[in-house]
């Protein structure tokens, strides 16, 4: 299998709310949408972050309903690298003036950068990270 990953889907509880945050609030922009069922914004080259309610992607997961997947799973992060450490600071500002809660201001890290997290509608934790070493090339390659 080639290490590759093209789709995020977060379960969320409230469809409509989570396409609120990010869409209006975030300004991001749907590739595809069924209002109120599921909700696909291109996040980065080749990859796409779906909004899909939580109750259903449950019944997606296990149709025979022994698995309930978590709205916002515990020991993951979604991670938004920007290029300075003012844009941290707007990044984490315009997630709370859309709706998310900040959960870590921002600030240095041990790893020599600058970051913080806000949480989602739905609680899905994002970091937002300014780090020197890192790079991210137009065709979606990382560099540390």
């Amino acid at each position: 299998m080639e290490p590759r990953l093209s789709l995020i889907t977060l379960g969320v509880p409230d469809v409509a709310r989570a396409r609120a945050f990010y869409v209006d609030g975030l300004g991001w922009q749907p590739l595809f949408e069924v209002p109120g069922e599921v909700v696909f914004l291109q996040v980065g080259h080749g990859l796409a972050l779906s909004l899909f309610g939580a109750a259903a992607l449950a019944r997606d997961v296990d149709p025979d309903g022994t698995a309930v997947p978590a709205a916002a799973p515990a020991g993951v992060t979604l991670a938004h690298n920007v290029g300075s450490e003012a844009e941290v600071d707007t990044a984490l500002a315009d997630a709370v003036r859309a709706g998310g809660r900040l959960v870590k201001e921002a600030r240095r890290a041990e790893w020599g950068g600058y970051h913080g997290y806000f949480a989602d509608p739905a609680g899905t934790l994002w970091e937002v990270a300014f780090n020197p070493s890192w790079s991210v090339a137009a065709d979606g390659a990382v560099t540390i």
